[in-house]
């Protein structure tokens, strides 16, 4: 059930210390590939980021974010020194503003404008990524599946901001 938007609960849900910022981009140009990172990105509503795996069906997850924060969390608990973004196969990696704070809201990085519909969940493949207990070491660290609302582009820098 949806929270009534004047209760004091979602007046603190709806307040965010400042926006964040775009830190890496990454695309899955197809299946069991490993991800590719690039400077700037173009997102189609209805179709995904334009040379990702999943353009042609976006839908709740036009988009994977995760917190830059958590990346060290996510090396820490899987044993690692350090953590490569590429390897975690989400498409952007986000600093400065808490992700899950974006869920059912919607949000502009660059020109383009989205929407979270869900925490993003490991997969399988984090054993094979980041060893024995990397599906776990990445659970409540995954990040946001967005879905994109209005295309446009956006590039590494780029304010991302509630709306």
């Amino acid at each position: 059930m949806p929270l009534n938007p004047e209760s004091p609960l979602a007046k603190l849900m709806a307040t965010l210390p400042r926006a964040g910022k775009v830190e890496w981009i990454g695309l899955r140009p197809a299946r069991d590939e490993v991800m590719v990172s690039t400077d700037a990105v173009e997102a189609v509503t209805g179709a995904g980021l334009v040379g990702d795996r999943y353009k042609g069906g976006s839908g709740k997850r036009g988009i994977t974010l995760i917190q830059a924060e958590h990346l060290p969390a996510i090396a820490a608990l899987a044993q690692r020194p350090d953590l490569a973004p590429s390897l975690l196969r989400r498409n952007v990696v986000v600093s400065g503003i808490p992700l899950i704070a974006l869920k059912e809201r919607r949000f502009r990085i660059g020109t383009a404008v989205f929407e979270g519909t869900e925490e993003c969940d490991p997969c399988s493949r984090m054993e094979d990524a980041l060893g024995p207990g990397g599906y776990n070491a990445m659970r409540g660290h995954g990040g946001l599946c967005a879905r994109i609302v209005e295309g446009g582009s956006f590039r590494i820098g780029d304010p991302v901001e509630a709306l």
